[in-house]
């Protein structure tokens, strides 16, 4: 019997054996595959490849393709081959390149090759993933929703939230204790952005420990496992759909569907009526004139599904991107008071023209104030890398390289705003970078917050005039200087799904008499 035992042990130790060694050898066969095309690499471990292994990841991913930009750099490479897991993956370099892939070959590179599963996951097929056709046409009905006009439409809404903000800020000053600003900004972003997708009151600044926002703050820093099936529905999208694999965690999928379902019911019942998104998004989906005038229904009309992964899309977008950079802004005019002064004269200067009032004419004046956001979004780009996969085989221009159809590609938005070729001193917080004077030195598609292209982010001008009212509330009446709380420098946080600080940023606040 002993003997059959060691029998048994030793033919699957032999098997294991034989299946290590295949693993590897494919792995290694794998990891040639750009030498073999004649495009510079750096070298990939087995099995994560050019990627942070993510169970012993401490480092926030964007600065580790940042650092593997700028090797390729140093190098005077114009592209590298990267590998993720075993898929390769292709980093453009020279500006030239990144310009082709986003505008001039875009149908090309259309797609951004993130997962989603929309049979067991509706929410997660919002604009920001899903492709092809489907994304064409819905990127064409939603745009016309974030006009100036619409813009407008929702201001009032984004003023009441920064009067709530600023009741909360002046009981806190009265404390003379340090404020954690992110929470503060999460606060008012939540409140804005619960209102115009969804028509709800949130009052966040009374209730902090609200379900919406608890649902809401866990979509942004990822568990093992959640980043572990992203890594797999991104590798393998067609096995992960047929398992039934999804992103977005069931409790919070059915928490918010619940709520646009009923949002959806009630106003289609009572006929109810709001100046907001939600509002835009019914009446796509009811083939509705601005007029009241109803179309034939033609199949352009939204269903119930995709009004509720745009209204999601939406509240994730403007609640974590917004909130993330006005703190990141806040903490550099803590730092440097004497910008953070000159804000504060162009704010004063430009209400007093309007009668002390924020106002939609009023922020879009706020030129400084625009270049300071701009400046941080260059140093703190909420997205650090732009994802694009080939749709058909591409060959390079004047190179004999294809990059063959189903190769995931990434451009490096991190490693573009930092170098010190296109921003000098790319550490240096200097907001004259963005003067009307400076911004034409700017070398186009090294500045890449928002993307470019067709796929440029829709709701870029909701989000800076949201941004620019959240920081005109607050620096129109209060002074900030950094708290010793606040541990510098700063370290990002390797589990935040958009760039955002590990701990939190912790301001002195002082009333301006």
């Amino acid at each position: 019997m002993a003997i059959i035992f060691d029998c048994a042990c030793t033919d699957i130790l032999i098997f294991l054996i034989t299946i290590t060694v295949c693993i590897y050898a494919y792995f290694k066969w794998t990891y040639q595959y750009w030498k073999r095309k004649g495009v510079p690499g750096l070298e990939p471990s087995i099995p994560f490849g050019n990627m942070p292994t993510p169970i012993l990841n401490q480092k926030y991913f964007g600065d580790e393709f940042m650092k593997q930009y700028n090797i390729a750099k140093a190098k005077g490479y114009k592209h590298i081959g990267l590998f993720i897991m075993h898929k390769p993956a292709y980093m453009p370099i020279d500006l030239q390149y990144i310009k082709n892939i986003i505008t001039k070959d875009f149908d090309h590179f259309m797609d951004r090759g993130i997962y989603y599963n929309e049979k067991d996951d509706p929410l997660g097929a919002h604009l920001f993933n899903i492709e092809g056709v489907k994304w064409r046409n819905l990127r064409m009905k939603l745009t016309p929703t974030f006009t100036s006009g619409k813009m407008k439409m929702m201001f009032p809404t984004l003023t009441e939230c920064g009067k709530q903000m600023g009741d909360y800020m002046e009981k806190a000053c009265l404390k003379d204790e340090p404020v954690d600003i992110k929470d503060v900004l999460s606060c008012f972003t939540t409140d804005v952005i619960a209102s115009c997708a969804f028509g709800l009151d949130c009052n966040s600044f009374k209730d902090k420990n609200s379900e919406f926002r608890k649902y809401l703050r866990r979509n942004f820093v990822l568990t093992t496992p959640e980043l572990l099936r992203m890594i797999f529905g991104s590798s393998f999208p067609n096995l992960a759909r047929k398992l039934g694999v999804t992103l977005v965690s069931k409790d919070v999928s059915e928490f918010f569907m619940k709520i646009i379902t009923e949002t959806v019911e009630y106003r289609e019942k009572n006929n109810f009526v709001r100046k907001d998104f939600m509002q835009l998004l019914l009446q796509l989906k009811n083939n509705v004139l601005e007029t009241g005038e109803q179309h034939q229904h033609d199949g352009k009309s939204l269903t119930l599904e995709e009004l509720a992964a745009q209204a999601f899309i939406f509240l994730l977008a403007g609640f974590e991107t917004s909130s993330t950079t006005m703190t990141f802004c806040l903490y550099e005019l803590a730092v440097n008071e004497d910008l953070q002064e000159r804000v504060r004269e162009e704010i004063n200067t430009v209400l007093k023209e309007h009668d002390g009032k924020i106002t939609y004419d009023a922020v879009t004046e706020m030129k400084y104030v625009g270049q300071v956001i701009e400046e941080t979004l260059r140093k703190y780009p909420p997205v650090s890398n732009l994802n694009r996969v080939c749709k058909a085989d591409y060959k390079i221009p004047d190179t004999d390289i294809t990059i063959e159809k189903g190769t995931l590609v990434l451009i490096p938005v991190l490693g573009l705003q930092r170098d010190e070729d296109y921003f000098p001193d790319p550490e240096r917080f200097d907001p004259e970078r963005f003067s009307e004077e400076n911004k034409r030195n700017i070398s186009q598609f090294s500045y890449l917050p928002f993307g470019e292209g067709p796929r440029i982010c829709i709701g870029l001008r909701f989000g800076l005039m949201q941004a620019k009212v959240g920081l005109a509330v607050l620096l129109q009446n209060y002074a900030f200087t950094l708290n010793n709380k606040t541990k510098t420098p700063l370290e990002m946080n390797p589990n935040g799904l958009v760039m955002s600080v590990l701990g939190d940023i912790w301001l002195d606040v002082k009333k301006v008499s």
